[in-house]
Formats: structure tokens, C-alpha cells, sequence
């Protein structure tokens, strides 16, 4: 390798490596503060919290590359342009090409490497970590209590109240509790206008006191008949004070923390996975489409419809149907058609959600299938539009380089969001989705690269004022003339 490219790559190099520990520890800061109310206080082990930014550097490692590379192909190219040095290499006959030719070869590596991360290491930490961040929620359920809601987190017991206040959050207005603990439904419900949750440290019992409401129990047993069953008393009081100790001491293994509950979520699988997967799912969206559509030719009696008339034809027949029957039959034969229309139409609604959410988890596997393909050559786009606008600018350090790196990123961010969400919806494919980001970006990389070649600026700003100038000019002559 020649001196020359060395100190290119090492411009490069020097600056990459501490703008991506920089930017991942941003990025894992960000997801650690968004996270932090739902598993800050909960008892849990410091070596469990570490696996957690653990495995949130890996997922978010690839995220951090095409940033670094970005903003170091800006601050590389920034500071040789402003050193003179590019100005001494252009002198010499050293083109741009020539110039940026190593680490185009590195940034090609890296964008391979990316991939390969993002198909291996990616689906690997991405599963350790929901699962790991759900099994933490889990730790003290009387926290994950949301107000407004059914709660099912506490095993047995279905809570629901309309606000949680106090210091610890621990107080509780308007709470409504069924007991399920017989595994018989909902025959034990308890009502109250106030409530307490108190856990001792260390305890496998949770204390849940309530104050001013009513007990309601139903007296009966799975095994009865339905008849035997309304027959069975039910018991109903009204209480001061009433109190229920549960039992969390599942919540308090450790080893819980380590199960692995979600195992089909699309950032969990790779890319041969999310290919084999989407094809089964496919089948089964086609069988569920097609049994549908039957469902709904049925229901409308469709089969009963000919493309052709009788053979038999009888002329006292009118050819509309219904001026062959008398007034009531015609309002008996139109209800009956409305109802039918009716049924149909609440089927198909009720059908639509469903219908939806199978096509949305279809969009996403296709989606995150070729997102992971481009996103790795992210790095790549990024990098011929930073190398040309750092040589343009002729500015390095982390001021203004920064400023428009982070720019562009959230620029390329926001696209892939905006294509994500488009193809999910089915108003666009999915590989037109996952490719758009850099459909979009990439003219501006090559156009970047040409004026830079041609040592042009961005844009020349004589020749906008130049353009002003001639068109406010015509007006001038037309109102002297």
C-alpha cells in the first residue's frame, strides 16, 4: 500500500473510530433514558441492567456506522480541504477519485460488515433484549399498573382503577378487582373507592388494602349445569376496610429475568428466516383471503346467480322479479334482502382488522428482509455524499461538520421511517419502502460528487443573485417604458 493511501485511510480512520463510540453512546443513552421510568427501582441485579446496555449497543451498533461514517468522511476531506493539503494533493495531478478511492474500498467493507452484523448479531441481541426489557418490566407489577385499564401483569387477578397517585404511586382511586384465581371466570369481583399497594422488601407478597366498596361472589362450580348454576347463592357485602395479600413471589426469580417468551418479532430473525417466514405466512394469508371470499359468496347465495337465463322460460313471468308478488311478499322479500346486505357488510367489518393486521405483519417481514440489504449500504450512500460536501465546505472538527451529519442522517432517517410506515399500510411495496431512503439520497450523492470533482461548489451563489437581479430587471423596464 502506498504512503499516500495510508494517510488517507488514517485521516479517515482516527476520526471514525471516535465519532462512533461517541454517537453509539449517545444513541444507547437515548434508549436507556426512554427506558429508565419502566425499570428504575425494581430491585433488579447491576449485572442484569449491564446485559441490558449490552445487548442495546449491539442493536443500535449498526445504526452508529453509517453516522461515523458520514460525519468522518465530512471531518476527513473538511480538514484536508482546510490544511491546504487537498489544494497540494490537486496540484500534484491527484484527482478526487484518486483521493477517496481507499476508503471507498473500506467503506464497501464496512457496509458488507454492517450486513453481516445486522444479519447475525442483530436478530441475536435484539431477541435477548425485549425479552430482557419485558421480564424487568415484570419485576414489580404493582409499577406496571396502568390506570384507565384492564391490568392482567399480576397472575390471577384482573385490575383495574382510574388513577394512581401518591409519592411511591402506590395509592389508587375508583378500583375494581376480579378475582380468577378459582379459574371460573370473573364470579369473585370487589369494587372500591380507594387503594392501597404496600410490598415489604424481600417479601413474596404483595398487600393490596382497599377501603369503602363491596365484595360480590358467586357461589358456584364449573362442573354444574348451566340451570344448577343460576340456582347456586351469591354472597355480597359491603366492607370498611378489606384486605387481599398476592402472591408475586414469581416476580422475584432472577431466572425469570432470562426467559425468552418472544421469539416471531421481525427484528429477531434473519434475513433467511424473515425470507422463509414471510413465504409460510403468505400461504396462510392466501388460505385465510380465500376462505373469506368463499365465506362471503355463501352468505350472499351468490350460487344461486346464473351468467345465463332458463331454457324454460314462462311468458306470464314479468322480467322484474318483484312485480310478480303482491305488496306484502314485496316488503317481506326486501327486508329479507336488506338483512342480508346488513349481515354481510358488519361480517366484513368486523373482519377488517384482522384482515389488516395480517397484511401489516406480512409488509413489515418483506420490509425488514430488504431494509436490512439497504440500510447496510447506507454507509456506502452516506459516505459519497459526506467525502464531496467535507471537501466542499472545507471546514473539520465537530462544529459545523456535526451539525450537517446529523442533519443528513435525520434527513436519511426520516425517509426510511416515512417508507416503512407506507409499505406497512400497503400503499406502497415493501421493497419500495426499504429502498427509498436510498433512492432518494443517492442522486444527491453522485450530483455532490461530480461538482466536487469539478471543484464547484454547492451552488454558486453569484449566479442565483445574477438570475434575481435579470428578473426583477424586466419589470423595471416594463414600467419605465
Amino acid at each position: 500500500m502506498k504512503i499516500f493511501d495510508k494517510y488517507i485511510l488514517k485521516s479517515f480512520l482516527q476520526p471514525l473510530l471516535a465519532t462512533f463510540f461517541v454517537v453509539l453512546f449517545v444513541l444507547v443513552m437515548q434508549a436507556l433514558w426512554l427506558a429508565f421510568d419502566e425499570i428504575a427501582g425494581k430491585g433488579i441485579d447491576i449485572f442484569f441492567i449491564l446485559k441490558f446496555l449490552g445487548y442495546l449497543s449491539l442493536i443500535l451498533t449498526p445504526t452508529a456506522l453509517p453516522i461515523g461514517i458520514l460525519l468522518s468522511s465530512i471531518m476527513a476531506l473538511g480538514n484536508l480541504s482546510e490544511n491546504y493539503e487537498f489544494a497540494a494533493i490537486k496540484s500534484a495531478g491527484i484527482s478526487l477519485k484518486r483521493v477517496i478511492r481507499p476508503l471507498i474500498i473500506l467503506t464497501l467493507f464496512l457496509s458488507a460488515l454492517n450486513f453481516v452484523f445486522l444479519n447475525n448479531v442483530y436478530p441475536w441481541a435484539t431477541l435477548k433484549q425485549k425479552n430482557l426489557y419485558l421480564n424487568m418490566k415484570k419485576k414489580k407489577p404493582a409499577l406496571a399498573l396502568v390506570p384507565g385499564a384492564f391490568n392482567t401483569e399480576i397472575p390471577g387477578f384482573n385490575i383495574k382503577f382510574d388513577e394512581k397517585y401518591g409519592e411511591e404511586e402506590n395509592l389508587l382511586k375508583k378500583v375494581q378487582i376480579a378475582d380468577l384465581t378459582l379459574s371460573q371466570g370473573k364470579v369473585k369481583i370487589i369494587t372500591a373507592e380507594k387503594g392501597k399497594i404496600s410490598t415489604e422488601e424481600g417479601s413474596k407478597y404483595m398487600t393490596l388494602t382497599l377501603e369503602n366498596g363491596n365484595y360480590y361472589e358467586e357461589h358456584s362450580k364449573r362442573s354444574m349445569s348451566l340451570n344448577d348454576r343460576k340456582k347456586m347463592p351469591a354472597s355480597a357485602a359491603t366492607f370498611d376496610t378489606y384486605t387481599i395479600n398476592i402472591d408475586i413471589s414469581s416476580f422475584n426469580d432472577e431466572s425469570d429475568l432470562d426467559k425468552e417468551d418472544i421469539k416471531q418479532h421481525h427484528g429477531m430473525l434473519s434475513v433467511n428466516q424473515l425470507d422463509s417466514i414471510s413465504k409460510v405466512e403468505k400461504i396462510a394469508y392466501d388460505k385465510y383471503i380465500e376462505e373469506r371470499s368463499d365465506n362471503l359468496f355463501d352468505i350472499v347465495k351468490a350460487k344461486n346467480l346464473y351468467k345465463h337465463p332458463d331454457s324454460l322460460i314462462d311468458a306470464n313471468l314479468n322480467a322484474d322479479i318483484l312485480e310478480n308478488f303482491d305488496v306484502d311478499n314485496k316488503t317481506i322479500i326486501l327486508n329479507d334482502a336488506v338483512q342480508n346486505v346488513r349481515r354481510a357488510i358488519d361480517r366484513v367489518k368486523n373482519q377488517k382488522l384482522p384482515f389488516k393486521n395480517k397484511r401489516k405483519l406480512l409488509n413489515l417481514y418483506d420490509f425488514e428482509f430488504s431494509y436490512r440489504i439497504s440500510f447496510a449500504l447506507a454507509c456506502l450512500v452516506l459516505f459519497f455524499i459526506g467525502a464531496p460536501l467535507g471537501s466542499i465546505i472545507r471546514k473539520g472538527g465537530f462544529g459545523l461538520p456535526m451539525i450537517m451529519a446529523i442533519t443528513i442522517f435525520v434527513i436519511y432517517f426520516f425517509i426510511s421511517q416515512f417508507g416503512k410506515n407506507l409499505s406497512e399500510e400497503s400503499a406502497i411495496s415493501a421493497l419500495l419502502g426499504s429502498w427509498l431512503s436510498t433512492l432518494i439520497l443517492l442522486p444527491f450523492g453522485i450530483l455532490l460528487t461530480r461538482r466536487a470533482t469539478q471543484g464547484m461548489g454547492i451552488f454558486n451563489i453569484d449566479n442565483v443573485l445574477d438570475n434575481f437581479k435579470k428578473f426583477f430587471n424586466r419589470f423595471n423596464k416594463k414600467s419605465i417604458s
